[in-house]
């Protein structure tokens, strides 16, 4: 028996004007989704605990089968055991986002925040960047590492955990009402606008129509994580495939082993094929039990507020990623099941992640359940199925198995 999870990003949505009532999922063209629809158990799950924010940090640890009230110490730690960071247990790490502000000839105070992502800067260009903020910004006791294309760290030694506001949270505000109170990150913050507004870099990104990486911003704080291992918890041997540096995380906190897929880049023009391909290997000839494909694409385009990007998005995830693996395991008459869900929504209509319930797809290839005729967020609230603690969601995945 194999099991995959396919967690599309931000996938879900609210219905659209514009759509003509739709969300951005019910207008895709998803046949492969609504194919295994027809013979899945559809339903809908909370992967947000109740008084928790609504972040792909605490909802993809709630899908991997960990409670976030239990296991969640903040975001960028978790990407700070992707990128390999020895933290103290009393370090504290910080997502250092490259954003675009307003250069609007004002105080810092007064810019307003266009992009948490720089029109998805590539991976080459923000390093060159960061570097410019580490020379411009040394400082003793802080340390910033590279990560992926916007998103990358800052290390507080021996630091405080604070409250901090995610860029993707305010964008099109104006940043004077959530700066940090910390002064040290203030002046850091604003140094770095001063640093990156005229970089060579960012001169030729403005030629090009590219929003500018001219800020850093700081959010996501929190202490060293530690996670029981995956394997050790379920019995599964598991495999990461995933661009962004938070599920590699995870994966790592987890003790789990990750694929990197050349050309993946937790962007809309990721390599979706590629990572179909290293889910089928992983699964058929590297001996793997189970496999997590992350997609970021769809969480990208919510915030970008983006609905034709959004529905290519998930196109793409159900053409390119969805069918191939069925399709594969199909053919060689494997028996698998398979998870699809997001790990929460990320609407259009406000551009930021929200904490409501998303619906799930569970498919078993060896029952013909009655189904619907569609995986979307109107038939997943129609359901009667509702899982309230999400963490608990990979455990059926697994254990259905043993029920029969």
């Amino acid at each position: 028996m194999k099991y995959i999870i396919v967690l599309s990003d931000g996938m879900a949505g609210r219905p659209l004007e514009e759509l003509g009532g739709k969300t951005t999922l019910e207008a895709a063209d998803t046949p492969n989704f609504d194919r295994l629809a027809e013979k899945a158990e559809i339903g809908l799950a909370s992967m947000v605990p109740e008084g928790m924010a609504p972040g792909s940090d605490t909802a993809n640890l709630s899908v991997m089968g960990y409670d976030p009230k239990i296991y969640y110490t903040g975001r960028s730690p978790l990407e700070a055991l992707s990128i390999g960071v020895d933290m103290a247990a009393d370090d504290v790490s910080f997502r250092c986002n490259l954003v675009t502000l307003t250069e609007d000839g004002g105080a810092y105070e007064d810019q307003k925040i266009i992009d948490h992502s720089s029109s998805e800067i590539s991976t080459e260009d923000s390093t060159v960047l960061l570097e410019a903020l580490k020379e411009g910004l040394k400082r003793e006791g802080y340390e910033f590492y590279a990560g992926t294309s916007y998103r990358h760290l800052l290390i507080w030694k021996h630091g405080k955990v604070l409250e901090l506001t995610a860029p993707h949270d305010i964008l099109t505000k104006t940043v004077g009402e959530y700066l940090p109170k910390d002064m040290v990150l203030l002046d850091m913050m604003k140094k770095s606008y001063e640093i990156l507004k005229d970089h060579p870099i960012n001169v030729e990104r403005k030629k090009q129509g590219l929003n500018p990486a001219n800020s850093a911003w700081f959010w996501g704080a929190g202490t060293r994580p530690a996670l029981a291992s995956f394997e050790e918890k379920t019995g599964r041997k598991g495999v990461m495939i995933s661009a962004v540096d938070l599920l590699k995380g995870i994966a790592v906190g987890a003790d789990m082993d990750r694929i990197i897929v050349e050309g993946a880049n937790g962007g809309l023009h990721t390599n979706y094929e590629g990572k179909a391909d290293a889910a089928i290997h992983a699964l058929l000839e590297d001996g793997y039990d189970f496999a997590y494909v992350h997609v970021e694409a769809p969480d990208e385009m919510g915030h970008q507020g983006s609905i034709p990007d959004k529905i290519k998005a998930i196109e793409n995830i159900d053409q390119k990623i969805i069918g191939p693996i069925v399709g594969e395991l199909e053919d060689l008459c494997m028996d698998f099941r398979m998870l699809v869900l997001p790990d929460h929504p990320t609407p259009i209509c406000v551009r930021t992640h929200t904490g409501n319930p998303v619906p799930y797809l569970l498919y078993d290839s060896r029952k013909k359940a009655e189904g619907m005729p569609e995986y979307s967020e109107r038939l997943g609230n129609k359901s009667p199925l509702f899982e309230k603690e999400g963490h608990r969601l990979l455990s059926r995945l697994f254990e259905m198995d043993n029920e029969r």
